[in-house]
């Protein structure tokens, strides 16, 4: 798989991928990451890269010129590229959408600052929009990492144990059970007491009803869709 991320700040991206498991999977070549900046295709005299909103408003909007071409460009070496722009408006980005973007070969996400893109750049280049949530970032860098972070555990060989995907919050309408680690009791606070006993058929149903207790408190529109497809399932 490999990532472009097309930003004004590469900066900001690119430390992210200098340690633990993403760093192994791009020493294994498992996963390629580059950058590519706009203001290096501006034809401007400063390689300006924003200007003001037609109509009037506040702040400044990135302009089509340099984006235009750096995505001509990411195109013309490989039009299976699949663009993807990050924004407050799109629909909201799923642990399904991590599981199907992870069988892409090369994807690129597209940064915005300032006051968005000019729309004109998202109506000719976009496959599609993502949202990370209902707030607003000060760019589209930090939605790129997560969006990037989701996929690749999702891409075969990054993960070291790769049966800890089925299991996961969102994998089904349930959230992930509780985890606890050693000492099994650590300043008077034991682990339940089931998860000692050796008996993996009871351990399940606890780890089930963990699952539904947690998904009733945090997330009680998942805990829905759980009974409605059990109750469609019956």
């Amino acid at each position: 798989m490999k990532f472009t991320f097309v930003t004004l700040f590469q900066n900001i991206i690119e430390g992210y991928f200098s340690d633990s498991i993403l760093n192994k999977a791009i020493q294994k070549q498992i996963l390629e990451v580059e950058y590519l900046n706009p203001r290096d295709f501006s034809s401007s005299k400063h390689n300006k890269v924003d200007d003001s909103a037609v109509g009037g408003g506040a702040g400044m909007v990135m302009n089509p010129q340099p984006l235009f071409d750096a995505l001509d460009e990411l195109r013309n070496v490989n039009n299976n590229v699949h663009i993807i722009f990050l924004t407050p408006v799109a629909k909201p980005f799923k642990q399904n959408d991590a599981k199907r973007l992870s069988k892409k070969s090369h994807i690129a996400f597209v940064s915005g600052r300032y006051e968005g893109i000019d729309e004109r750049v998202i109506e000719k280049y976009a496959d599609e929009l993502f949202s990370i949530g209902d707030y607003i970032l000060t760019g589209g860098e930090l939605p790129s990492l997560v969006i990037c972070d989701a996929i690749s555990r999702n891409i075969e060989g990054v993960l070291g144990n790769s049966d800890s995907l089925a299991i996961e919050s969102f994998e089904t309408s349930l959230l992930e059970a509780p985890s606890f680690s050693k000492p099994e009791n650590y300043e008077n606070i034991s682990v339940p007491s089931e998860y000692l006993k050796g008996n993996h058929s009871n351990i399940r149903s606890l780890k089930l009803a963990l699952s539904i207790c947690k998904t009733k408190f945090f997330r009680p529109e998942q805990l829905l869709k759980h009974r409605t497809r059990k109750s469609y399932e019956k």
